[in-house]
């Protein structure tokens, strides 16, 4: 893919459309070994859980370099706009970031987003300064109030956190490309390299995933793997599909045979 083909969010341009995420690891030194394989240039940052700040503790810093990967810290674990507005101003105290991932859970079964908690928080936080990048529901009015709310980027689920689903409904996320004016990712869900080409190809920006790789037999592999999909089904969507048929329809013409 030509890098030409290049995404911009809050006027940070990037050429990988692949973020991943690191959690659920074996160590710091396999998470570093996926994000180069997968050529990602954005990595998310649980602030309440990966250590980022304490010198006498392994640092993923040391590991994964943020001077070449943009960090992007997040509200994995908060429950509340509270929480989670607390946890980024103390992420934007400890490495100056304000580009943020912000998702604001219901409760521990599902871990989808609760959107009147997650609006709030985007509100305040875009105040604030924050650029905002909102985990929230596959749901198209949700994420136009969002947008209008002051997020940089819409990132609706296509199942359930840690699922491996994949894209449970490709209506909706279609439905948020066409209505957004922001970069549009999904961002929960995807369990093998088929799910993310299925994003791209609706014509979303990108695509988030931690565990798909994480949890993979080899994560390096498969990190690999998500990058060629990623690629593949972006290319998918610039080409433009062919329209879908009821019927057969020959590659050569039954007309004229011999």
């Amino acid at each position: 893919m030509s890098s030409i083909d290049s995404w911009s969010v809050a006027g940070r341009t990037f050429t990988s459309r692949l973020i991943v995420g690191t959690g659920k690891y074996k160590d710091f030194e396999q998470n570093a070994a996926a994000v180069e394989a997968s050529g990602a240039e954005i990595v998310t940052v649980a602030v309440r859980r990966v250590n980022v700040s304490d010198p006498g503790a392994p640092m993923l810093t040391d590991y994964i370099d943020p001077k070449k990967i943009t960090y992007l810290p997040n509200t994995a674990g908060c429950f509340n706009a509270d929480d989670a507005i607390r946890t980024l101003r103390l992420a934007r105290e400890a490495g100056g970031w304000d580009l943020v991932k912000l998702e604001v859970l219901g409760e521990a079964k599902t871990l989808y987003p609760n959107m009147r908690e997650t609006l709030e928080a985007t509100e305040v936080l875009a105040k604030e300064g924050f650029l905002p990048m909102v985990y929230c529901v596959d749901d198209p009015i949700a994420a136009k109030q969002l947008e209008d709310a002051g997020a940089v980027a819409i990132m609706p689920l296509g199942a359930p956190i840690g699922s491996g689903l994949g894209i449970q409904n490709r209506v909706t996320i279609r439905l948020i490309v066409e209505g957004a004016s922001v970069p549009v990712l999904v961002d929960a869900g995807v369990g093998t390299a088929s799910d993310a080409a299925v994003a791209m190809e609706l014509g979303c920006d990108g695509v988030l995933m931690n565990t798909a790789i994480a949890e993979a037999k080899d994560p390096v592999r498969m990190a690999r793997a998500m990058k060629l999909a990623v690629e593949a089904g972006r290319d998918a969507y610039l080409g433009g599909r062919m329209g879908q048929r009821r019927y057969a329809d020959p590659s050569s013409p039954l007309a004229g045979l011999i």
